[in-house]
C-alpha cells in the first residue's frame, strides 16, 4: 500500500531521483523520462476526461487507463535486472493490452472510415485527447529508446501497451467527435496557393 506523509524528502536536490529498487538515476536519464512522460499521458488524459461526461463508458475507459498508466509507471520504475526481489513487482500484463485493443474495437465499430488524416480538434474532448495521443507516442519513443540501450530492459506487454494506448486515444477522439461526423479532415496541399 502506498502510504505518503511527506511530500517532499529533499533527496533529489542533487539532481538525482530513486528508482523503486536500485541506484539513483540522474533526473534526465532515460528511464526517468520514459515514466515522467508516462506520467505526463496521465495528466492530460485527466484533462481530457473533464469533457468526456457526455460519454459514460467511454469516461470509464479512461480511468481504466488512468490506473493502467500507474502500473506502467510502476513497471518502468522497477528495472528487471534479472535479480530476485522480495516482492512481486507490478508489471503491464497482456491482459491490459487486450483490454484495450477490446475497446479500440469497440469504439472503432461505431465510426464511419476514414478518407483522410484526422487534424487534431473538433471539439474540446477530441483535442485534448489529441494531445494525450501525442505525448504517449513521446513516451512510447522514450520507451523503445531505453528498451535499445545496453543493460535495460522493458517487457513486451508494457511496449505493446504504450503503442496500443496511442490507437486508443486516436479513436477515441474521432468517438467523441460525434462518432468521427465532427473530425476536421486534412486536405493535402489545401494552402499552396
Amino acid at each position: 500500500m502506498v502510504k505518503l506523509n511527506k511530500i517532499y524528502t529533499r533527496t533529489g536536490d542533487d539532481g538525482t531521483t530513486g528508482l523503486v529498487c536500485g541506484p539513483r538515476r540522474l533526473k534526465h536519464d532515460v528511464r526517468v523520462e520514459a515514466y515522467g512522460t508516462v506520467d505526463e499521458t496521465n495528466a492530460v488524459i485527466g484533462v481530457a476526461r473533464l469533457h468526456t461526461g457526455n460519454h459514460p463508458e467511454l469516461d470509464a475507459m479512461l480511468m481504466r487507463i488512468q490506473n493502467d498508466l500507474f502500473d506502467l509507471g510502476a513497471d518502468l520504475a522497477t528495472p528487471d535486472t534479472g535479480e530476485k526481489l522480495e516482492w512481486e513487482p507490478l508489471r503491464i500484463v497482456q491482459a491490459q493490452v487486450d483490454r484495450l485493443e477490446r475497446e479500440i474495437d469497440q469504439l472503432n465499430a461505431a465510426l464511419d472510415p476514414l478518407t483522410s488524416f484526422v487534424l487534431p480538434g473538433g471539439s474540446a474532448a477530441a483535442a485534448h485527447l489529441h494531445v494525450a495521443r501525442t505525448v504517449s507516442r513521446r513516451a512510447e519513443r522514450l520507451m523503445v529508446e531505453l528498451s535499445k540501450a545496453e543493460g535495460e530492459a522493458i517487457s513486451a506487454p508494457a511496449l505493446k501497451y504504450i503503442n496500443r494506448l496511442s490507437d486508443f486515444l486516436f479513436v477515441a477522439s474521432r468517438f467523441v467527435n460525434d462518432g468521427g461526423k465532427a473530425d476536421i479532415l486534412w486536405v493535402p496541399g489545401k494552402n499552396r496557393e
